[in-house]
């Protein structure tokens, strides 16, 4: 008789059926992730495992396991960087153009050191955070060691996945053949390899806000903020109310509504998704309400969940002020 592999365990325990089947535990959901990521589950049983996840949908203790279980697999640098903000990007942008790259920059040109990673190309019709980057000249770091270099010198970094696993980079791409999106959505967005004190989650669906801010406070994150944010993304839809749910360490999650900044709440579709604007709204040389707004509405969130504000009129003034002190000659320099 055939001995059983030790990583079907952790299926059986997702597929007794309606009344047997229970949620991971903190404990196996770490176990779980960090067999897949050293190579001791079959490629069969990693299907079979995400879709299980994904057919229940995830709990937070699931996603902090998950989280946990690969930050063990990090190649850190020896001399860990400060980070101030941990920004996430994993959705892609179809509707309007990816303003809230502009909210980390001008950050970053505030003195905020603000660390990006994400991934691209899982969804066809979009467009990615990294493919942006580039066209606005901004360098992608292959390893965490380069985004430590790039942190030091420009106060922000980028990273793809594949910087921080290689196979967490080969399972979200593996959404075109299960046809659904999987678990590494959610948490990779939790993973903040370089420890930062805030970080920001966007979601699609609001169902997932609980989820997050409750992973968050199972991993002790000191300052989190989550709101359904365009497409997925950070980033404030500033036509219509946000809901922000904000964490901070071990304590209950709180809500928020954030008014909306501009009038018209039917803003219409983005048809170019030409990137270049973003560049000719950083300089002055455009003029984008809709954009800017987004721009500072999704910083003032940021600045807020940090305590850098009290209150949201006086996160948005900062954010303002932040977004009017930018340097309109230079989208990316040196801090």
């Amino acid at each position: 008789m055939q001995e059983q592999h030790p990583f079907s365990k952790f299926i059986a325990i997702l597929a007794r059926g309606k009344t047997k089947t229970r949620p991971l535990t903190l404990s196996e959901a770490e176990e779980s992730m960090g067999m897949i990521l050293s190579g001791q589950a079959e490629r069969e049983q990693i299907g079979a495992f995400l879709m299980l996840l994904r057919l229940k949908e995830e709990t937070p203790e699931e996603i902090a396991g998950f989280t946990l279980g690969t930050r063990t697999v990090f190649d850190l640098p020896d001399q860990m960087p400060e980070v101030d903000l941990d920004w996430s990007s994993y959705a892609g942008k179809r509707i309007q153009l990816p303003w809230f790259i502009l909210s980390a920059l001008a950050m970053a040109g505030a003195g905020y050191r603000v660390f990006m990673h994400g991934t691209d190309g899982h969804t066809p019709g979009r467009v990615y955070t990294q493919e942006t980057l580039v066209a606005l000249g901004v360098p992608v770091a292959a390893t965490l060691n380069e985004a430590a270099g790039h942190l030091g010198k420009y106060n922000f970094a980028y990273a793809p996945l594949e910087a921080l696993s290689p196979v967490l980079r080969d399972l979200i791409q593996l959404r075109p053949i299960l046809g659904l999106r999987s678990p590494v959505h959610s948490f990779a967005r939790m993973l903040n390899p370089f420890n930062a004190p805030m970080m920001m989650q966007g979601i699609f669906h609001r169902g997932f806000m609980d989820v997050h801010s409750g992973a968050a406070i199972i991993l002790n994150q000191p300052h989190m903020a989550v709101f359904r944010g365009e497409g997925g993304e950070i980033e404030r839809r500033p036509n219509k109310p946000t809901v922000v749910e904000t964490t901070h360490g071990t304590g209950a999650a709180s809500q928020e509504t954030w008014p909306a900044l501009v009038p018209d709440p039917h803003q219409p579709k983005n048809l170019e998704m030409d990137t270049s604007e973003l560049a000719t709204v950083w300089s002055g040389e455009t003029e984008n309400v809709y954009g800017v707004a987004s721009i500072t509405g999704s910083m003032a969130i940021a600045l807020k969940t940090m305590g850098k504000a009290e209150t949201i009129d006086k996160a948005q003034a900062m954010a303002e002020e932040i977004w009017a002190a930018r340097d309109k000659h230079n989208l990316f320099k040196e801090a």
